[in-house]
């Protein structure tokens, strides 16, 4: 949650009131003066105060995802299953939603959160955020599909992507298991990209975004709260730089 908000929560005044706070010096994360407003804070990993008082920081949520293919990553859809209808009555909190988006066949990694903030400085694209796959294709793939990857492939249409890292797991004439990490998120990316080297993707797993990596033991529609460990990681994504 964005400081000014926690601030006005704590009813610290109007917002000229809490601007004059920010003026002042007088608003502290772990120690170190915040003069924008907008600074992102957890309570898990931050401490705020104000004049030297300890501020509470409301709770934000973080689910971990393993998500099935059939579900689509909206809040709400009239035909389709949500990934918010996986969770349990008990984690149904207000605001929650799926950070990014994995088209209806594509399954594994993705996070849930009321965290509005902390999902936007996952998706901008100035943070090149990582993401990484699990890709099986209906043909082979080669050594010039690599080095094409690492290159940018550019779409049909001539929109040229970032660089790429592709990995050949196994090939052969009919089918090639692989991994694709991205540093961006175009819509329908990766099954545009080998569909520009004549390839078709047959199956799609994300298994990392960024720090965070699928848990092996969530199975397809299982999901579990982020860790301290993860969460740690996730943040310097919590604020601009």
């Amino acid at each position: 949650m964005r400081v000014d908000q926690v601030l006005a929560e704590h009813a610290f005044g109007s917002k000229k009131t809490i601007k004059r706070l920010f003026q002042r010096r007088v608003v502290k994360v772990d120690g170190s003066v915040i003069s924008e407003g907008s600074f992102n804070v957890e309570r898990q990993l931050h401490q705020l105060t104000v004049e030297g008082k300890t501020v509470s920081i409301p709770k934000h949520y973080y689910f971990l995802f393993n998500k099935p293919a059939g579900v689509v990553t909206a809040r709400k859809d009239n035909k389709c299953q949500t990934i918010l209808d996986l969770l349990s009555s008990k984690d149904k909190h207000d605001g929650l939603y799926p950070v990014g988006r994995l088209d209806r066949d594509t399954e594994g990694l993705l996070l849930v959160t009321d965290n509005g903030q902390l999902g936007y400085q996952l998706l901008i694209p100035n943070k090149k955020v990582s993401k990484t796959y699990q890709v099986i294709v209906n043909e082979r793939v080669t050594k010039e599909d690599v080095m094409a990857f690492s290159k940018g492939i550019e779409f049909i249409g001539g929109e040229v992507c970032l660089p790429a890292e592709l990995k050949i797991i196994s090939t052969s004439e009919k089918s090639s298991l692989v991994e694709l990490t991205i540093h961006e998120g175009k819509f329908h990316q990766v099954k545009k990209m080998f569909l520009a080297r004549g390839k078709k993707v047959t199956y799609l797993k994300r298994v990392a975004m960024g720090p965070l990596e699928l848990d092996a033991i969530l199975k397809p529609g299982d999901y579990r709260e982020l860790t301290l460990t993860e969460l740690q990681q996730l943040k310097p994504y919590f604020h601009e730089k």
